[in-house]
């Protein structure tokens, strides 16, 4: 049974973060703003086993790791988010049974494949500009529209903002994901709570 419904809000680390002096800071101020509605993600391509498992057992919180089932295991992770190269959800469900199990996808034909496959959430992106991928298009409004319309939780990623997750909630989206929008921001808190506002 999973412990609680799926957050709202997804706060996703990467290699810069997970180094960061203040990641720990970072992550407890987000807890301390929503609580279970946030899930902290620890990801990171470039990382070694050793440092992602390191990465995921600092974080606070309701935690998801990406990609790393044996770190997802070895840390206790609440869920895991699959990239289009990771292993099948079924796969990763006979690892984790109680796992909320996610997949990345970027196109329509991505998200119904992952409804195929069962996936209990999709993260979906981006879906504005970001700087995060700056030579990928865009997928806008629309396509994410038509991607929530499929009946799965549909988690936004890529440009978020506070202005812009009220645009996203009103095309059916469930939550968001957000790097910079959470990890860079002068007062972490209140941005998450600014975001969080929207959808609860």
């Amino acid at each position: 049974m999973k412990a609680g419904p799926l957050p709202r809000v997804h706060a996703v680390t990467d290699e810069r973060i997970a180094r960061r002096d203040d990641l720990v800071i970072v992550a407890n101020a987000l807890v301390a703003a929503a609580g279970d509605a946030i899930a902290l993600h620890a990801r990171g391509r470039a990382l070694s086993g050793r440092e992602h498992l390191a990465l995921a057992l600092c974080l606070p919180g309701r935690r998801f790791v990406n990609d790393r089932l044996d770190v997802a295991l070895a840390a206790g992770a609440e869920g895991v988010q699959l990239g289009s190269g990771s292993m099948s959800v079924a796969a990763a469900r006979a690892l984790g049974p109680d796992w909320w199990i996610g997949r990345s996808v970027h196109t329509l034909t991505e998200a119904q494949a992952a409804l195929a496959e069962a996936a209990d959430y999709l993260v979906v992106g981006p879906v504005f500009a970001t700087a995060t991928h700056p030579g990928r298009e865009p997928l806008g409004l629309p396509l994410f529209a038509r991607i929530a319309e499929l009946g799965v939780p549909a988690i936004a990623i890529g440009g978020v903002t506070p202005a812009r997750a009220a645009e996203l909630r009103g095309v059916g989206a469930y939550g968001v994901a957000a790097i910079r929008a959470l990890w860079d921001v002068a007062e972490p808190g209140p941005a998450l709570r600014e975001l969080l506002e929207v959808f609860l």
